[in-house]
């Protein structure tokens, strides 16, 4: 029987990771740039951020599916274990809070009594009643979700330079952006 060992995420991982890694940082620097303004351009960054958001919750979700479907490269077999399991602990992380981040502003802005548009009009259904003492809540965990998720994303970054710089494993090349020469190997069954 013969399969392929992949070495490398699928070009459709590839290009959902890179495609999101953008998105989010914009968004991290249009939420600092609402926090931080009252200028009139806060209205723009705001119809910005929504239909953003929106996106990178979509993006999340197909790439989770295409994750779960297709899986990913096996970390290198020596990789100390305890590196393994921030690697995997990360991955969990970054998922929850690629699709948490998004539902918990949505919530947010719909307890706060406003709408979510996008799309030039269309108009997405409240998640929660308005409410203002769960809209503070939810404004404050977002707010210092968006704290963790940007330390998360530092320590991601760190680690993939670490693992192309020092380590050299292939682990950083796995979900670099170029064309994949995986190796085909001959399994007995």
């Amino acid at each position: 029987m013969t399969t392929t060992a992949r070495q490398h995420f699928t070009p459709l991982q590839r290009a959902l990771h890179w495609a999101m890694a953008v998105c989010i940082i914009a968004m991290l620097f249009i939420g600092v740039g609402m926090v931080s303004t009252i200028a009139p351009n806060y209205l723009t960054l705001i119809d910005i951020h929504k239909p953003l958001g929106i996106a990178i919750l979509l993006l999340a979700l197909v790439r989770l599916a295409v994750r779960l479907r297709v899986g990913a490269p096996a970390l290198p077999r020596d990789l100390p274990e305890p590196m393994k399991l921030a690697a995997h602990l990360s991955h969990y992380a970054l998922y929850g809070l690629m699709i948490g981040m998004p539902l918990v502003g949505w919530a947010m802005v719909s307890s706060g009594g406003y709408p979510v548009t996008i799309l030039g009009g269309l108009r997405l259904p409240a998640l929660v009643g308005q409410n203002d003492g769960l809209h503070a809540t939810l404004q404050t965990l977002h707010v210092d979700g968006a704290f963790v998720f940007f330390a998360l994303i530092l320590v991601h970054l760190a680690a993939g330079l670490f693992h192309a710089l020092v380590r050299r494993d292939g682990v950083f090349e796995a979900m670099a952006p170029g064309p994949v020469n995986d190796r085909v190997v001959t399994q007995a069954e």
